[in-house]
Parts: C-alpha cells; sequence; structure tokens
C-alpha cells in the first residue's frame, strides 16, 4: 500500500491557470484585433503594402501593449498577497496564539471536531505556521500565486503567435481575397484555439470554441463594415 501511495502522483489544473489564462488570452486577442485590423483596412480599398503594414503594426503594438497591461494588472495582485503575507506574519509573531485558535476555526467550520482541529493546527503551525495561514486562511498557495513577468511575456508571445498567421496570409493571398481569407483563417483558429484551451483546462470544448468563433466574428465584421464606409467616404 505505501509503495503505491508513493508512486501516485495526480496532475490538477489549477497549477496551468496562470499561465492558460495569459496565453489563451494573448492569442485570442491577437488573432481577433490584427484579423479585424487587416479586414477593416482591406475593406476600405487599400493596397497590399498598406495592409501589411497595419497588420505588422498592430502586432507589435498588441503584443506591447498586452505584455505592459498584464504585467500592471498581476503586479497589483503581486504587491496584495505581498502585504498580506507581510500582515499575517506580523499577527503570527505579535499574537500566535490568536492565530493558532482562528486556524483551529477554520478547520472546525471545515467539519473537524475541535480537538482535532487544534491538534491539526498546531501540527500545520509546527511545520510552516506562515503557509498554513496564507493557505487556508487567505487563499494564497504557491500554484496560483500571482507572477508578473511570466505573465507578460506569455501574453506578448500568446499576442504575436495569434497575430501572425493573418499577417502572412496578406502576403500570399490575391489582393482581391485578403479580406475573406484572413477572416475564414482567423474564426478557423479562434475555434481551434477556443476547443484546445477548454481541453486544457478542463472544460467543454464545443462551447468554447463556439462562444470564442461568435465574438471574433462579430468584431470582424463590424471592422469590415466599417473599413467599408469609410473607403467610399474618402
Amino acid at each position: 500500500m505505501g509503495a503505491e501511495l508513493s508512486h501516485h502522483s495526480e496532475k490538477h489544473l489549477v497549477h496551468r491557470i496562470n499561465w492558460l489564462r495569459a496565453a489563451v488570452l494573448g492569442a485570442n486577442d491577437g488573432i481577433v484585433s490584427t484579423a479585424s485590423l487587416i479586414t477593416g483596412v482591406a475593406a476600405a480599398g487599400s493596397d497590399r503594402h498598406s495592409i501589411l503594414l497595419s497588420g505588422i503594426a498592430g502586432l507589435v503594438a498588441g503584443a506591447m501593449s498586452m505584455a505592459a497591461g498584464e504585467y500592471v494588472s498581476v503586479s497589483s495582485q503581486s504587491d496584495a498577497e505581498a502585504a498580506d503575507t507581510a500582515k499575517e506574519a506580523f499577527e503570527l509573531e505579535r499574537n500566535p496564539e490568536a492565530e493558532r485558535r482562528e486556524l483551529a476555526a477554520i478547520y472546525r467550520g471545515r467539519g473537524l471536531s475541535p480537538d482535532l482541529a487544534l491538534q491539526v493546527a498546531d501540527q500545520l503551525s509546527a511545520h510552516d505556521a506562515l503557509g498554513a495561514h496564507l493557505r487556508d486562511e487567505l487563499g494564497i498557495h504557491e500554484a496560483t500565486a500571482a507572477r508578473p513577468v511570466q505573465a507578460a511575456l506569455a501574453s506578448a508571445a500568446s499576442f504575436a503567435a495569434g497575430a501572425l498567421p493573418p499577417v502572412l496570409l496578406v502576403l500570399v493571398m490575391p489582393l482581391s481575397t485578403i479580406a475573406v481569407s484572413v477572416v475564414l483563417l482567423s474564426l478557423f483558429l479562434l475555434a481551434t484555439l477556443g476547443a484546445l484551451g477548454a481541453r486544457t483546462g478542463g472544460a467543454e470544448m464545443g462551447r468554447a470554441a463556439w462562444r470564442v468563433t461568435l465574438w471574433g466574428a462579430l468584431a470582424m465584421g463590424i471592422t469590415a463594415a466599417v473599413g467599408a464606409l469609410v473607403g467610399t467616404q474618402l
């Protein structure tokens, strides 16, 4: 029995939350925003050079914007976690008995008897008191801790990866079919990305694929309509 337990390991999806969220968001945004930009410029009757330039500019600007935004956002979360950690460490040093009772109360609320709750609190505190309070009182855990640099890099790289296929398509497709080709390719990529993201995260693939494809089609359609309207007025 001991040997079986020692070789038993489980892979939980929560460990993927940070990078998965940033990567899926970045790639999805890269596809939608860049394809919409290219479609709008193409619908306005622009030449290939202008369409390609707009796509490249959208790729670079979008990747940098995603990285900066993700870094600032996750840094705020990281700062809050650091402040809570410092506060909890101070409370443990100032009044360890009150913190012990507080931890035991948490375990009682989860169904343990009062005596067992105190035993668990004491044993966990002897091993890592601060870690026990951060995990069970505040919900801060290593697996879900904020990592600003990792999130920023994942967002920038995934945005660029999502934006690149529509840009490359501008180079190879006839000018008259660029808009339609970019839309079809982008919808396919969005559906694939939605399904893969759902599978990686353990969610239903069909619903995720349909949701992201619908909103992507709506964004590209509106942008194309605006581009065509502006193109006829200029």
